[in-house]
C-alpha cells in the first residue's frame, strides 16, 4: 500500500518531508472524535449546566486553537496557512457527543493532522470542563473522517 513511510529517510532517520516540488492545491480534511459519559453529564455539557461555563463554546475555540498550533504538537508537520478550521459539536443519544473537526488550505501538503488535532483537543476541553462530575468518561472513535486534494486523492471512510 503506497510508498512507505514518507518521514524516514533513506537511512531509516526521521526527518520532515520537503514538499518544495509539490503542486499547491485546495486540501481539506473532516476527523472526528466522541466523548462518552453518563446521561446527566452529556445533559450538562449540551445544556451549558457545568461550573466551568459554556463547554461547547469553550471546546470549540481549544480545536480551532489546536489546529493552529498543530506543527507546535506534531514534530514533522509543517506550519501551514489555513483558510478555514471549523468545531462542530453534537449529542449523539444520551450518552455521546461528537466533534466534528474540518480543516481547510490552499498549499503543499494535506491538513489531516491539523484536523485530528481540533478534534481530540475539542474532546479534551470537554472532559476537563465536565471531570468535576464524571472522571468516568471516555474520549473514542478519533479518526480521520475524509480528506481531499493533493496527489494521494481523496479518501473517504
Amino acid at each position: 500500500m503506497g510508498q512507505g513511510l514518507t518521514h524516514l529517510n533513506d537511512k531509516g532517520e526521521a526527518h520532515i518531508v520537503d514538499i518544495g516540488d509539490k503542486a499547491v492545491t485546495r486540501r481539506r480534511a473532516v476527523a472526528q472524535a466522541r466523548v462518552l459519559a453518563r446521561p446527566e453529564t452529556i445533559a450538562a455539557i449540551m445544556g451549558g449546566g457545568l461550573k466551568k461555563g459554556d463547554a461547547l463554546a469553550v471546546a470549540r475555540i481549544a480545536g480551532i486553537m489546536a489546529a493552529k498550533k498543530t506543527s507546535e504538537l506534531i514534530p514533522l508537520c509543517h506550519p501551514i496557512a489555513l483558510t478555514k478550521v471549523s468545531v462542530d459539536i453534537a449529542a449523539d443519544g444520551t450518552e455521546a457527543v461528537l466533534i466534528h473537526a474540518t480543516a481547510e488550505t490552499t498549499g503543499q501538503t494535506g491538513v489531516e493532522m491539523e484536523a485530528l488535532v481540533a478534534a481530540s483537543t475539542a474532546a479534551l476541553t470537554l472532559y476537563d470542563m465536565a471531570k468535576a462530575i464524571d472522571r468516568a468518561m471516555v474520549i473514542t472513535d478519533l479518526c480521520l473522517l475524509e480528506k481531499s486534494g493533493g496527489k494521494s486523492g481523496d479518501f473517504i471512510r
